[in-house]
């Protein structure tokens, strides 16, 4: 367990399950986190983005059509179920009790856990036209990520907030750019030293070295960074994502001149920035400067 996780711990701002990376929040760590979700909220409001919320699933229809699995099959959570006739409960029940294998009498469910809150947004946005200048659509939500850690600022489940952009190339490209610098002022005046870079994600197997390269080489993916766990490797808590024409081919989204629409978003690692909030201001709310505290706390 690292250092920072054991003090959190102790001070009962996470609660442990005895799974690495899967944590209870404490009341104080949740009032920090939905304080910075309130203050995204007021940051954006002359935005005007549509607000959507789901449910932490996506369907496993279009999941698959996403193409999450050709990229992050080791992250993937999908949900399994038991199914079978009651005759055969008893007989999953004798090998749960004498610690014996089960898992091959589930079968898998027509739901995924969500790995970004994202994911729901295109295939809903597809059952309409776009209309001329696009869409902005603001969404939070649980993800999940099989990448168990003693890291704290990994999570196996952790939320969300979202900006969504869908567009044209240029309306996309402008915005995340623009999105960047904005935020970056945001948590400068929450007094975490956030830095810009460029980065990729953890795309899988051989394969995905080069993805990953050409993420980088075509600068799709930035991220804000901060010292969480360790100095060394600072930790992402917001991404800037450029998808060009991705998901606006697999779900069919196509801008109002019949081009198909581009895609970026802007994520914020809630946890996570309320992590940084405890690494650099304490781990307790009720010292934090009077400037921060008044922005989280309202």
């Amino acid at each position: 367990m690292s250092t920072f996780l054991q003090e959190l711990v102790a001070k009962g701002l996470l609660i442990p399950t005895g799974v690495d990376g899967v944590y209870g929040r404490s009341g104080v760590f949740e009032d920090a986190l939905l304080g910075f979700d309130s203050y995204i909220s007021r940051l954006a409001e002359n935005d005007k983005a549509q607000v959507m919320r789901f449910p932490p699933l996506v369907t496993r229809e279009n999941f698959e059509k996403s193409g999450y699995l050709k990229s992050f099959p080791h992250l993937a959570g999908p949900v399994f179920s038991f199914n079978r006739p009651p005759a055969e409960h008893a007989a999953l029940l004798e090998r749960v009790q004498n610690g014996e294998p089960w898992a091959d009498m589930l079968a898998m469910t027509d739901t995924v856990l969500t790995p970004a809150a994202c994911y729901p947004v295109y295939p809903t946005v597809a059952r309409e036209p776009l209309a001329k200048g696009g869409r902005l659509i603001d969404v939070f939500s649980y993800c999940f990520r099989h990448e168990p850690s003693i890291d704290p600022a990994r999570m196996q489940m952790f939320r969300m907030r979202e900006f969504i952009r869908i567009g044209s190339p240029a309306e996309c490209e402008e915005w995340r750019d623009q999105w960047i610098e904005r935020a970056g002022h945001w948590l400068q005046d929450l007094g975490l030293p956030a830095e810009s870079a460029i980065a990729n994600d953890p795309f899988f197997g051989r394969g995905g070295k080069m993805l990953a390269l050409n993420q980088r080489a075509q600068h799709l993916k930035f991220e804000l960074v901060v010292p969480i766990a360790t100095v060394e490797e600072p930790t992402a808590i917001m991404s800037f994502n450029y998808h060009q024409e991705h998901f606006g081919k697999t779900f069919g989204i196509n801008q109002s001149d019949g081009e198909v629409a581009h895609t970026a978003c802007v994520g914020f690692g809630m946890e996570r920035v309320t992590l940084a909030l405890f690494k650099f201001h304490g781990l307790d709310p009720d010292k934090w400067p009077a400037g921060v505290r008044e922005r989280i706390f309202v």
